[in-house]
């Protein structure tokens, strides 16, 4: 390998110069003394490193001529991430003494504590003060919180009737009656790109296209081939006693607290939130649904991801300029598509199986985000149909990109 094509993961390079900074940054690193997971992707990636304007930053491998660049970058950070830590101390300090349980400390403050530091630079007199404003507004949103959440559900006063209202709900519902996906939805994709035709759209959405084809989601193995259960066929929902962001099961192995858990930890977006008795009843609700959503623009939405979205498994001919046509494109110039194919079968499974489930990732994801739109009560209009499934597309391809970066960064330093 020649000085021009070396490199060092860029893992490497990031702990080195972490550790350059010592113990004043201790409370945003591990034990080990590295950055947190979270002080990378929440700190140094986006507020440091910038890789959107500093590219050369961006990969997992970091080419030799750039480490002390990325070096710098850091070390010359080294007052303000310090700063930053401090904040954060005074913060979670405050979080306790107001018996502040709602929320991941680090996910919540750390972005903030890196405006403070901008700002103030180590905490002063005041400190207690300011710490206490930027709690206030930081959990004085309106709206249900996850704690009211999970005592809602636990309340031995409410499971018992919630668990019957399941059964019942579950008990009654009836399939949609089968039906072929209809040529107006091939009609619809093929010019909602550039064109989205309102009134194609909504003589779907009143036709019921989104719901005809969810009744084949019954039969044997259809719903686990579309990724959104690991299960043979869909199971009624439990209430559920707890949940994480970092595991949570597939869409319709969810728990209904696991359902509505992502959606209330956004403080910024839970203002617009129904209160927790009616989120739950509408969420049971919902699960007995066709797709397991509510409202038939959201299934339709779902139909015409999961039409267009055959196009990344299926090398068939598509037509030019369609949605499946733009969503192919995109997928195949990623280039670390290309690259994940390229290693040897040795390389780490996950790799090649996020490359090849890409369509039920992506079903999976659009999913998600019509649910929540949904809990908003935020309607997919015609016009949004196509910024919705590339969108889609876009947030699967960013993750994964980042889950092959962590992959190399690890081999590499293993």
């Amino acid at each position: 390998m020649t000085t021009a094509t070396a490199t060092l993961p860029r893992g490497l390079v990031v702990a080195q110069a972490w550790a350059e900074l010592g113990e004043a940054v201790a409370p945003l690193g591990n034990g080990a003394g590295r950055p947190l997971t979270r002080t990378v992707k929440l700190i140094l990636e986006p507020l440091v490193l910038r890789p959107v304007l500093n590219p050369e930053f961006a990969a997992g491998p970091v080419a030799i001529a750039h480490v002390d660049a990325l070096r710098a970058r850091i070390t010359d950070a080294g007052p303000v991430l310090a700063a930053t830590a401090s904040w954060f101390v005074v913060l979670k300090k405050e979080r306790r003494r107001s018996r502040i349980t709602d929320g991941n400390p680090q996910d919540l403050y750390f972005q903030r504590c890196f405006e403070l530091a901008t700002e103030h630079g180590q905490p002063g007199a005041d400190a207690a003060r300011v710490a206490a404003g930027v709690l206030a507004e930081v959990h004085g949103q309106d709206g249900p919180t996850v704690g009211a959440l999970r005592r809602f559900l636990t309340d031995a006063a409410n499971a018992g009737e919630l668990t019957r209202l399941i059964e019942t709900t579950w008990a009654a519902m009836s399939a949609p009656p089968p039906g072929q996906v209809p040529v107006t939805v091939a009609e619809f994709l093929a010019t909602c790109a550039t064109a989205p035709d309102e009134t194609l759209f909504e003589a779907l959405v009143a036709g019921a296209a989104g719901s005809a084809p969810a009744a084949e989601l019954d039969r044997p193995g259809v719903a686990q081939a579309h990724g959104l259960t690991d299960r043979d066929r869909p199971a009624r929902p439990v209430l559920g006693m707890s949940a994480s962001k970092t595991n949570l099961p597939k869409p319709f192995d969810r728990s209904i607290l696991e359902r509505l858990f992502a959606p209330l930890t956004n403080a910024f977006l839970r203002a617009g939130l129904a209160d927790v008795p009616a989120l739950v009843r509408q969420e049971i609700a919902r699960s007995a649904g066709p797709w397991q959503l509510a409202d038939e623009v959201s299934r339709v939405v779902l139909v015409l991801g999961r039409e267009a979205s055959a196009a990344l498994a299926d090398p068939s001919p598509v037509v030019a300029g369609s949605a499946a046509a733009r969503l192919r494109s995109r997928w195949e110039r990623e280039a670390y598509v290309h690259r994940v194919l390229r290693l040897p079968s040795a390389a780490p499974p996950e790799l090649h199986a996020d490359v090849r489930g890409i369509r039920a990732a992506y079903l999976r994801r659009l999913w998600v985000r019509v649910h929540g739109r949904e809990l908003r009560e935020d309607v997919v209009r015609a016009d949004e149909v196509w910024d919705v499934l590339d969108g889609v597309l876009r947030s699967v391809i960013l993750d994964q990109r980042d889950r092959l970066r962590a992959v190399l960064e690890r081999e590499a330093g293993a």
